[in-house]
Order: structure tokens, then C-alpha cells, then sequence
């Protein structure tokens, strides 16, 4: 459990945590399958997402524009397609149209009352930029991959973040809907942290990498998390 009068931070995933990532996901793959007369479960769907993604966050830094196209690469070459060009930019193109949760804005807008809040993100600054006019509420902080030239789980974005919000770790709780990109890294750094482990075709997991490991709480969604902090 957690004392929710320890913290002034909250740092926050936001795509997966905030925004429905699974939804845009789908709408932008789904009809790339099915000109191509291919079909998946929309858990396996995922699963390839969370291997494919991973893969291409590893090595060298690019561009998170970069990773989601060679993530529809990766399923043309796993299924047997060739994407075409438009096809392949499909994912980045329908990023900034991908919905926050129903929950996400009210609640943002209850905890922005008491805490500070802050963004932490596999992103670039670009597309961003457009997701956070969604979000309608002020963040004192984005820490971006693209700024780090690091995907989360390193420790290198996390690191940034911590230099650039400047309190103490333990005063920072950072909520996040992947054990795999924030709950054990930001752990890793001193954090406490909360798994936001929202319903999905894919349980428990969802389009990430499967990884074990324990958050300080877990809860459904974001009005779950403003009710726990605000009570």
C-alpha cells in the first residue's frame, strides 16, 4: 500500500495509462490485415504488438515514428505481406486520433488539484504534442523518449525525468499500465508506483512485453486511481 500524503509528483505512462492505445491499435492494423486476407484474435494481435515494439525499441535509438513502422513491417513479414508505403505509416498517422479512456480527463482533472503531474513517455515530442491537447489538463513535465533518446524500461528516460522534476524519488509516484516499461524500472530508481492493469483482450498484459513484478497498488482505471489518492 501507499500513503498518498508522501507524494507531490505523480508521473505518468500515456499511452496505455492515459490514452487507449488497443483501440488505435486496432483501428490502424485491422484494416491493414484485411486487405491483406489476414486475421488474428485481438489477443494475438497484441502479443505480436509487444514483441514487435520491443524489438524495435532495442539497439540504437529512432525515432518512435520509425518504430511503429517497422512494427508493420514486422507483421507483414511475420503473416506474409508487404505493407505499402501508406500502410506502413499507418500507426503514426492514427496516433494523435487515439482516445484517452473515458476515465483519463476527469480524473487528471481531480488530481491536478493536489499533485503536480508529469508525462513520461515512449513518444516523440511531435506526436505528443497532439495527444496532449486530449488530455486538457497543464503537466509541469514531459520526459520524452525522443529527449532521452531512450525507450522506457532503460533507465536512461527515468533518469532524465528525476533530473528534470529535481525532488526526491520517494516524494514522485509514477502510475503506469506495464509492469514491463514502468513498474519495475521505475522501481529500479526508487519510485513508488502504481499499476494501472485496465480490462483487456490480452489480460494483465495487453501490447507489451510480459514481465513480472509487484507495484506498490494496483487498480482498474484512472477514476480508481483519483478516488484512492483523493480519499
Amino acid at each position: 500500500m501507499i500513503d498518498s500524503r508522501n507524494f507531490e509528483m505523480l508521473t505518468f505512462d500515456c499511452y496505455g495509462t492515459l490514452i487507449d492505445w488497443e483501440t488505435g491499435i486496432f483501428a490502424a492494423l485491422g484494416p491493414v490485415l484485411h486487405d491483406h486476407g489476414k486475421a488474428l484474435s485481438n489477443a494475438d494481435l497484441l502479443a505480436l504488438y509487444g514483441e514487435f515494439e520491443a524489438a524495435a525499441e532495442a539497439g540504437s535509438y529512432r525515432s518512435y515514428r520509425e518504430v511503429l513502422a517497422s512494427v508493420m513491417k514486422s507483421f507483414g513479414e511475420h503473416l506474409g505481406f508487404t505493407p505499402t508505403s501508406i500502410e506502413t505509416q499507418a500507426l503514426a498517422s492514427s496516433l494523435p486520433h487515439w482516445p484517452p479512456w473515458p476515465d483519463t480527463v476527469a480524473a487528471l482533472r481531480r488530481l491536478q488539484e493536489r499533485y503536480r503531474l508529469a508525462i513520461i513517455s515512449n513518444i516523440d515530442d511531435d506526436l505528443f504534442a497532439k495527444t496532449r491537447k486530449l488530455l486538457e489538463v497543464d503537466f509541469a513535465h514531459v520526459i520524452t523518449a525522443q529527449q532521452a533518446a531512450c525507450y522506457k524500461p532503460g533507465l536512461a528516460i527515468f533518469r532524465r525525468a528525476l533530473a528534470e522534476i529535481a525532488i526526491p524519488a520517494s516524494r514522485i509516484l509514477h502510475i503506469g499500465q506495464s509492469i514491463y516499461h514502468d513498474v519495475r524500472p521505475a522501481q529500479a530508481l526508487g519510485l513508488s508506483t502504481v499499476w494501472i492493469n485496465r480490462p483487456s483482450p490480452r489480460k494483465n498484459v495487453g501490447a507489451v512485453q510480459q514481465a513480472k513484478g509487484t507495484p506498490d497498488l494496483e487498480l482498474v482505471d484512472m477514476k480508481s486511481l483519483a478516488d484512492a489518492l483523493l480519499a
